[in-house]
């Protein structure tokens, strides 16, 4: 498999300089999530054909390649100028992807909660006029459900990639989220078998615990959904269940370092989760690819 960062604590860092940077972390791989001068959150793509050029060579010369890239829109929402909206922002965001060179891309559902049957008929709505373009260019579509969209279950998440019905369109499991997604991780993976493509790494504490009063909202009732991306190691998420249904559903796709919550020592945080990320992996007899 694959061991790719999410840089997003590092997105400070000028884009040129994230390759070298993230090769000296002891990555080789990338998992492009949204930044302001290239790809950001919910508006309009900004990277033009130089920028993506001068990033490809960066790239090469760092010997660290992008895996997959992760853009956000709100391709699902029940506003239709806003859908329609993001289905433009999207359209560019493939063509950037494949001008990368790059053959995955991830994201979110990205509807609300309150009105699921509402957010899905804009999501089939949407990926009618994408899934040609997705297919048509060899780009894979790899879908997680999240927190506070409408579907947040993993097993409802797995069938509804199922029902795409498409081989460009798979899984994405995001182990800080478990406890959103029902909280038995290796059954989601198990039902998604080999629609299982990707992973998200960070841990989380289980919001559920101590009959629903480790985090106290007010006003009580409040539909906020609290998790965390913290280092591995340091939440609920159990990591040897983890790593042992990926040897046992002999997953061999891409597994992306994701923590957000320590900017302050982003680097010793990336450095910490491949070393840990790596150790698992050797204790169940999982492989990691160099290059």
């Amino acid at each position: 498999m694959k061991i790719a960062l999410d840089p997003y604590m590092l997105r400070r860092v000028p884009l040129l300089e994230l390759p070298r940077m993230v090769a000296d972390l002891g990555y080789r791989y990338i998992e492009l999530s949204p930044r302001d001068d290239f790809i950001p959150f919910f508006v309009h793509p900004r990277a033009s054909r130089t920028e993506i050029s001068a990033f490809r060579r960066e790239l090469a010369a760092a010997e660290v390649e992008v895996a997959s890239v992760l853009p956000l829109f709100r391709w699902s929402g029940p506003d239709e100028d806003a859908r329609q909206a993001a289905v433009r922002y999207w359209k560019r965001a493939i063509e950037i992807t494949v001008d990368l060179g790059v053959t995955v891309m991830n994201s979110e559902f990205n509807g609300r909660p309150s009105q699921p049957e509402e957010s899905e008929a804009q999501f089939w709505r949407s990926l009618e006029e994408l899934l040609p373009i997705f297919e048509r260019e060899g780009v894979r579509l790899v879908l997680e459900p999240h927190p506070d969209d409408f579907v947040e279950d993993g097993i409802a998440g797995v069938d509804l990639v199922r029902g795409i019905n498409s081989e460009l369109v798979t899984f994405l499991y995001c182990a800080p989220h478990t406890f959103h997604q029902g909280g038995d991780l290796a059954a989601v993976m198990k039902h998604a078998g080999p629609l299982l493509t990707q992973l998200h790494l960070a841990d989380s504490f289980d919001h559920r615990g101590s009959s629903g009063l480790r985090y106290i909202v007010n006003p009580p009732g409040s539909t906020v959904r609290v998790h965390q991306h913290l280092d591995i190691g340091q939440g609920e998420v159990d990591w040897d269940l983890f790593f042992r249904t990926l040897a046992e559903v002999e997953f061999d796709g891409i597994a992306t370092v994701c923590v957000f919550a320590w900017e302050e020592r982003a680097l010793e945080s990336a450095r910490s989760n491949l070393a840990s990320t790596t150790e698992f992996l050797s204790k169940y007899g999982l492989q990691a690819v160099r290059s």
